[in-house]
């Protein structure tokens, strides 16, 4: 499912028009960005959790040449799933 398919989607379950459920994706896309920018989590019970993990700093290689090089540490988002959203998987 992409993008446009998850509007569509939003708007039928909703019914709602597609241009409302596009603003309420994009305000929810939006929040969760903001809340990870600011190092915070943002959970929504039932389905999981998003948060922001530090990757230090490590050594690589470069495949086409194999010289080494230095990776910077980062910022990375996580997503943990929750425990009805494993359920329905499964």
């Amino acid at each position: 499912m992409n993008k446009s398919e998850l509007i569509e989607h939003i708007a039928r379950q909703a019914d709602i028009s597609k241009a409302a459920a596009t603003r309420a994706l994009e305000a929810m896309i939006g929040g969760v960005k903001q809340t990870l920018k600011k190092n915070n989590s943002v959970s929504l019970v039932g389905f999981g959790t998003f948060s922001v993990t530090k990757r230090a700093a490590r050594s690589g290689r470069n495949p086409r040449t194999g010289a080494t090089i230095k990776i910077k540490a980062a910022k990375v988002p996580k997503f943990r799933p929750g425990k009805a959203l494993k359920d329905a998987v499964n």
